[in-house]
């Protein structure tokens, strides 16, 4: 399972949960590290795309206990992969941990064997990440197939 922030306009308009450049650069690491994009579901903290102000953090507590852990409860993922540090930090439950302190490692949380990587877009912008990234998809790999 793979856990993103939450969804931008076009994937809430058109229900497509991983559209435009975090798919493509989600899609070429995949590609390129040998994984079957099958293997991936991908869900979000927030649901839907904020359209207003709003309290991010009760938004994101109440999406956690109502959403996400129904989808964990009914997919009982093997693995989670949290992108970005607003995935992070709320599946981790902590909002001082981000990416770069926890990558490249598993942890434990929830009862989830989880792993954490930049957001692909983060990893877009700033081309050197790209490398990382790649070695965070690769840990995943190792795991599937060590399982």
């Amino acid at each position: 399972m793979v856990i993103l922030d939450n969804p931008g306009a076009r994937e809430d308009r058109e229900g497509d949960p991983f559209v435009c450049g975090t798919r493509q650069t989600f899609q070429q690491a995949i590609a390129e590290t040998g994984l079957d994009d099958k293997l991936f579901y991908v869900t979000y903290i927030l649901k839907r795309k904020p359209v207003r102000k709003y309290d991010k953090e009760q938004a994101r507590d109440i999406c956690m206990r109502r959403h996400l852990d129904e989808q964990l409860g009914t997919y009982r993922p093997d693995l989670i992969l949290c992108l970005g540090n607003v995935a992070v930090q709320s599946f981790f439950g902590n909002p001082e941990l981000d990416v770069k302190g926890l990558r490249g490692s598993w942890h434990r949380v929830n009862g989830y064997e989880t792993t954490v990587a930049y957001h692909p877009l983060a990893v877009r912008r700033r081309p050197n990440l790209y490398k990382l990234f790649l070695e965070d998809l690769a840990l995943v790999k190792n795991k599937l197939e060590q399982d």
